[in-house]
């Protein structure tokens, strides 16, 4: 009887993801930032709700739309009172959610992206095969990092021997999608 030891990790960013925008106060493109603050605005009974974002060198601002032209009562009041608190982890929230820039148009900066990978749980089980490890990596944010590149920082490898060993057969991918990477690899690699 073996063994069958799975690990499961989590990429984390580590802050709101930067925007590459022209700067009409820079005039080039620059990086914009989320400052953490919304911006409420009332017109009749409909509210729009922004979240801002700085330039980096000039502090001019641009706003991302969260709510536009809705009715107060469709937005939740814990969310409502929230955005007027100006809650820095609700912001954070919308600063990670990548669906939310392709609503707003808004080109992330993914090149100096800074993340964590996490260990989340390891669990062990018997199985009828030879010993090996899952790995399992949860990419909820959706963040566009190479496959390869996602397995040599868990196994402590470089890309191009990651890449050599996948082509060996010595790491078996099982599922790659942009939300998550499964693969397979013998448990003495782990260990060396």
């Amino acid at each position: 009887m073996s063994y069958l030891k799975t690990i499961e990790y989590e990429i984390i960013p580590e802050e709101s993801f930067l925007v590459i925008r022209n700067c009409s106060g820079c005039n080039r493109k620059t990086h914009f930032k989320n400052t953490g603050k919304f911006r409420v605005n009332a017109n009749g009974n409909k509210l729009d709700v922004w979240l801002i974002y700085q330039c980096e060198h000039c502090k001019h601002t641009f706003n991302l739309t969260i709510y536009e032209r809705q009715k107060a009562a469709s937005i939740p009041k814990k969310e409502y009172q929230s955005f007027l608190d100006n809650d820095e982890q609700l912001a954070e929230v919308y600063g990670r959610n990548l669906a939310f820039f392709k609503k707003n148009k808004a080109e992330v900066d993914f090149q100096n992206l800074q993340y964590n990978l996490v260990k989340q749980q390891e669990r062990t089980e018997k199985v009828e095969c030879q010993e090996q490890v899952k790995i399992v990596i949860h990419n909820p944010c959706c963040l566009k990092i190479r496959p390869e590149k996602q397995i040599s920082q868990v196994l402590g490898m470089s890309a191009s021997h990651v890449k050599k060993m996948m082509e060996q057969g010595e790491i078996t991918t099982e599922t790659i999608s942009m939300q998550m990477i499964s693969f397979h690899v013998k448990q003495d690699v782990m260990e060396d």
